[in-house]
């Protein structure tokens, strides 16, 4: 079976918060075909997890990266990195995520009125500008 994997079904297999949850949720994301991960499900599982679980951002990297290299999971992976060298560099995964995809879309310049956002940006490389 191939699946789009929600939010909450990702979070009961890591938190474990609610056992028969988590053992249905893992069973799922072992035993199916295809796992689709998008992108603001990652969004959200960093959102959750920072926020109303604490998790600290190497936590939620390293999750993250295993769910990538898991055999049957599909993301976008070059967006998922780019969410994940912002997380790492202590912005927030889903401005590198939103920045990866504006350029992809042609954008030339990544505008916010987040600083931290716009300065981790440009120590990477990339073309933004606090509005």
């Amino acid at each position: 079976m191939k699946v789009t994997a929600d939010t909450n079904v990702l979070l009961r297999a890591m938190v474990a918060d609610d056992e028969a949850q988590a053992a249905r949720a893992i069973e799922l994301l072992e035993s199916a075909d295809m796992v689709a991960v998008s992108l603001q499900t990652l969004c959200e599982f960093v959102w959750v997890l920072r926020g109303r679980y604490g998790v600290d951002r190497a936590d939620i990297a390293a999750a993250i990266r295993a769910l990538l290299n898991t055999n049957n999971v599909v993301v976008s992976r070059p967006a998922a990195e780019a969410g994940l060298a912002l997380l790492e560099a202590g912005g927030d995964f889903a401005d590198g995520v939103i920045a990866f995809d504006g350029a992809w879309l042609g954008a030339e310049v990544f505008v916010s009125f987040d600083k931290r956002a716009v300065s981790l940006l440009t120590k990477q490389g990339q073309a933004a500008r606090l509005l």
